[in-house]
């Protein structure tokens, strides 16, 4: 199956780095063009530089925690591009604590990322999408789909959130604009080695468990995400709206 977005118009939230990093390459190698969101402009610049193919590729940086900042990323994606066919909603945080380690800073702050900037972005996105009936692909977890001890509450409640909002999205935006969500299991990314696997007393044990987790026996790389988020995206999935699609080696399967 032959994925093209040749011309497509496409913003990436947290595209500088992991799984959404590997979403802008893959976009780009389809044909699309992309605005490329880093939380600084030094951050976002740099990623660009590194991704080459700087023609089709827009800055487009800015913290998605707040309203304002959500709506001047999609400003400057739009007047990059011209317009905009695909938002996904890639930004996020995914540390861990336990319920008596949590403050009200650190709840707000996972909230904001993960679950108030899809929200928002998707909010400022909505009328040139539904311009282009187009459709917006959120970042979720399969800790949205069941309670994960790894992962935590806090981010467990963010994606869970994450999740049945793309849902009523799905309802209330058919059938000018498709709303779906991916979630993942452990993907081999920065994050996922800075918080579980580098800071831990054995990080080599600490892999094999990850690894282990799943009943594939291995983590996904950011590749393999990025080619569901695009599928997604695409016209052969024009039939799917309100889906939460399972990436992540069975471990949701039998719980």
């Amino acid at each position: 199956m032959q994925l093209d977005f040749t011309d497509k118009r496409v913003l990436v939230t947290g595209g500088t780095r992991g799984i959404g990093r590997a979403t802008v390459a893959a976009f780009l190698q389809a044909g699309a063009r992309v605005a490329v969101n880093g939380r600084t402009a030094q951050s976002t610049t740099s990623a660009i530089a590194a991704l080459g193919n700087m023609a089709k590729l827009v800055p487009a940086p800015g913290n998605v925690a707040t309203e304002a900042g959500c709506k001047a990323i999609v400003a400057a994606a739009i007047t990059g591009l011209g317009g905009l066919d695909i938002l996904v909603n890639c930004a996020g945080v995914g540390d861990a604590a336990a319920i008596e380690e949590v403050t009200e800073a650190f709840w707000d702050d996972m909230l904001a990322v993960n679950l108030k900037g899809a929200f928002f972005c998707t909010r400022w996105a909505l009328p040139t999408l539904r311009e282009s009936n187009g459709n917006v692909v959120n970042l979720a977890s399969d800790a949205g789909l069941m309670g994960d001890l790894g992962a935590g509450a806090v981010y467990s409640a963010s994606k869970g959130g994450l999740v049945n909002m793309t849902r009523a999205m799905a309802l209330e935006l058919a059938p000018d604009v498709r709303v779906n969500s991916v979630c993942p299991g452990y993907v081999d990314t920065d994050m996922v080695r800075r918080d579980y696997i580098d800071k831990a007393y054995d990080p080599v044990a600490a892999e094999r468990a990850l690894m282990d987790y799943a009943p594939m026996k291995r983590i996904a790389t950011p590749e393999e995400i990025a080619s569901a988020i695009l599928y997604l995206a695409s016209d052969h999935a024009r039939y799917i709206t309100g889906s939460a699609l399972q990436i992540d080696g069975g471990t949701t399967a039998g719980r």
